[in-house]
């Protein structure tokens, strides 16, 4: 269900994908993220690392009582302190959906998925 928006000129409406994408993507700018993880674990518990195509994948919108709600699925790098990472991402995909968009999470959700040794 898209996200609707009046102004004077008349309604604007913008689908869940374009918002996973522009969270994603803001995401991925943040220091200490490898990537973003398939919301889907294999049986065997292994995450997926998706690439710069398939961002939306790693992110799932949800409205709850006219809330939105954002969760991104990451994988960090080794040694970056977790907790650090996540409030970075919360803070940065805020903003970047605020400034862009023009649209409020109320809620971020970061959900760690994996840890990656970098190269």
């Amino acid at each position: 269900m898209p996200i609707q928006m009046n102004n004077e000129s008349g309604n604007i409406y913008i689908a869940d994908e374009v918002i996973s994408v522009i969270a994603g993507s803001a995401a991925m700018e943040c220091y200490g993220l490898v990537g973003m993880a398939s919301r889907k674990q294999l049986k065997d518990g292994i995450s997926e690392l998706l690439g710069r195509e398939n961002l939306s994948r790693g992110v799932e919108i949800r409205r709850e009582n006219e809330l939105l709600h954002i969760d991104l699925y990451i994988i960090v790098s080794y040694g970056i302190k977790i907790s650090e990472v996540a409030h970075n991402i919360q803070s940065k995909v805020k903003y970047v959906l605020n400034e862009v968009v023009g649209i409020r999470a109320d809620h971020v959700h970061v959900f760690v998925q994996g840890v990656r040794v970098s190269r």
